[in-house]
């Protein structure tokens, strides 16, 4: 397989999340708040990064302009680093049928359960500029780490995430449901295919 690293797919995992990177609550239930933001978004209580590491698969998302080339198969791999820093590798396929992969890294912002992080896919030598960090927010989670949303202060970005590349309907369906109370517009996600995975 054919991996290629291309700018906009980098800065895909910004946000993304993706499906972009670390931490989740600990043992707070889904959606409960830990500080209230725009259009009544909130973030999850609190986030336990070590368990969430590994594998997401996006489920849906906001469209955005960095994930445009993107045709199917987009997940993120977190990897819990020495120095508490999270690596992020997000993936997916384009139309050509090459691979297309981003590696970040992702921060937490705050205490050591803080679910609010800030992602970075410029270089490391950029790092000291505030502007090439994106956030990324925690502001759904199960009990379990199988199912997550994650969003920004703006509102502007969301992603569903997923340990598997399919998703029970009762379960998604509840987490829509929390989004909409939250504020977000549940008409502009876009399903994410998966038939490759």
């Amino acid at each position: 397989m054919q991996i290629l690293p291309t700018l906009k797919v980098q800065l895909l995992g910004a946000l993304l999340g993706l499906c972009a990177l670390s931490a989740l609550a600990s043992d707070a239930a889904p959606g409960t708040p830990e500080q209230p933001r725009h259009g009544g978004m909130s973030t999850i209580a609190a986030l336990d990064v070590p368990r969430y590491m590994g594998t997401w698969f996006e489920i849906a998302k906001y469209p955005n302009w960095f994930q445009k080339k993107c045709k199917g198969g987009t997940k993120a791999e977190y990897r819990l680093q020495q120095d508490g820093t999270v690596q992020v590798i997000n993936r997916c396929w384009l139309e050509s049928g090459v691979m297309s992969e981003a590696i970040g890294t992702a921060k937490q912002v705050g205490s050591a359960t803080s679910p609010r992080l800030k992602v970075r896919f410029a270089p490391a030598w950029l790092s000291f500029l505030p502007f090439v960090w994106g956030d990324y927010w925690v502001i759904d989670l199960d009990d379990q780490y199988q199912l997550v949303a994650v969003s920004e202060p703006s509102q502007e970005y969301l992603w569903i995430l997923s340990r598997t590349p399919q998703v029970d309907p009762k379960a998604y369906n509840a987490l829509l449901a929390r989004l909409a109370q939250q504020g977000f517009d549940l008409s502009k996600l876009a399903l994410t295919r998966h038939e490759d995975d």
